[in-house]
């Protein structure tokens, strides 16, 4: 049996994928992420000592998370145990830390216990590995593409030292295809093959920094080397579409929608064009891609621009009425206006300090004068007393309190000297001279 399963192990390796077959053994084979394992760092003199604790290794597709937990437990020479979060559930867990303990008490061998994708553990599961990461029975390694912040919990946090992978350096891409080229062992190195200069660029640049994308691809397009050349045909035809970490529910969809929205405050609108692309190419919902620019029509631009709010409400219509793709170029056309139109934040900062007021003062009661009086018994009452219609008075300015009494000196609104609000600006200060003057002359007339 033995045997068998060593020459099954030996067909399963040389059937895997190249990705999988030129996976990194050692440290000083692992490439791209010097930043924290290369020479003289902290991480990698704890894996050299065997002084590591549990890790949550963070980062996107193919930047290493899984070969660099294989590589650690070769280091330490620890067991290594691999679980996927998307199969595995309690009694798995519960399964392997007992095999741990068992092999610690009887073997003196610690155990690695790799969970990939440890994000979609739920808090239960996540619980269930808590003690036995703190007891020492299993030292954890997850694995994640989400912010360990939201995804893993607090206690399972504290616990572990999250490191955080970058995506590959184009350089480390071309490196790993160019060994992976030469490698006869494990590589393609025995087909002798060549790789075009543009389609090595190619390749380079559609991996989007994800070295599995990378080599798979390779292999891929290896098959229809012509004379034992990979042109940058074979690489198109290979890739159906850029390799990309982009979530929609996850960090890279809130960090996109983000740069979109500062993009169009900072009267960008090549970037902001870039990042609403980025969203609608990716799958996004259009839909919240409108609100999110309805948002920044209001929050951003408000009155200096009026139509700012109007044509992006237009944009959520048409992508209503059009679907996609056709919506996107309203959306578009809706991104550019609000990044080139003139800005203010006069409407957010008016309503969040009125907001503000309604949650810190007490609830005065309304003015008696602004009162509905629909009732013979609120008439009575003085409800709607005194009240000054602005129509009856020159240019419907009217001078009342407005204000409960323990609010009667606030201004919220400050309009800015930019777009509309300009105008608006100087209406108040036209209807403040108005007041003036009538008070003036009413004072006069009193003497």
């Amino acid at each position: 049996m033995d045997l068998f399963d060593a020459h099954r192990k030996e067909l399963l390796r040389k059937r895997a994928p190249l990705a999988d077959r030129m996976r990194p053994r050692t440290l000083d084979e692992l490439l791209g992420q010097e930043r924290v394992i290369g020479p003289g760092t902290l991480l990698r003199q704890a894996i050299e000592r065997d002084r590591l604790s549990s890790l949550i290794l963070w980062g996107p597709p193919g930047s290493g998370k899984t070969t660099l937990a294989r590589v650690i437990a070769g280091v330490t020479k620890a067991h290594f145990v691999q679980l996927s979060a998307v199969m595995a559930g309690v009694a798995d867990l519960r399964r392997e830390v007992k095999e741990a303990r068992d092999r610690l008490g009887m073997q003196g061998e610690r155990t690695i216990l790799f969970i990939d994708e440890i994000h979609r553990f739920n808090r239960a599961q996540q619980d269930a590995i808590l003690p036995h990461v703190e007891d020492g029975t299993v030292t954890l390694i997850g694995a994640t593409t989400e912010n360990p912040s939201f995804e893993v919990n607090s206690p399972l946090l504290s616990r572990s030292r999250v490191i955080v992978l970058a995506a590959l350096a184009d350089d480390a891409i071309r490196a790993l295809i160019v060994r992976a080229l030469a490698d006869k062992e494990r590589g393609l190195g025995e087909d002798n093959l060549t790789l075009e200069p543009d389609a090595l660029d190619l390749l380079v640049n559609m991996a989007n920094g994800d070295a599995r994308f990378a080599l798979n691809t390779l292999e891929l397009a290896s098959v229809g080397a012509v004379n034992g050349t990979v042109a940058r045909e074979q690489i198109m035809e290979a890739t159906a579409q850029r390799a990309g970490s982009y979530d929609r529910a996850g960090e890279a969809h809130y960090d996109t929608i983000s740069a979109l929205h500062k993009s169009i405050r900072g009267s960008d609108p090549d970037a902001a064009l870039y990042w609403l692309a980025r969203m609608l190419e990716r799958g996004d919902d259009p839909l919240y891609v409108a609100r999110r620019l309805v948002r920044a029509a209001s929050e951003d631009i408000g009155l200096a621009d009026p139509q700012a709010l109007v044509l992006t409400m237009a944009s959520q219509q048409a992508v209503h009425f059009l679907g996609m793709p056709e919506g996107a170029l309203a959306l578009a056309e809706a991104t550019v206006y609000l990044a080139t139109a003139p800005k203010s934040n006069a409407i957010y900062t008016a309503y969040k300090a009125a907001s503000d007021d309604v949650a810190a003062t007490r609830n005065d009661p309304i003015p008696i004068h602004l009162r509905n009086a629909p009732t013979k018994l609120m008439r009575e009452l003085g409800y709607g007393e005194q009240y000054r219609y602005a129509h009856d008075f020159e240019d419907a300015i009217v001078e009342q309190q407005h204000l409960p009494d323990n609010l009667v000196k606030r201004t919220y609104y400050q309009p800015v000297e930019r777009g509309f609000e300009r105008e608006i600006r100087s209406r108040l200060a036209y209807w403040r001279k108005v007041l003036a003057r009538r008070n003036e002359k009413n004072d006069e007339d009193g003497d």
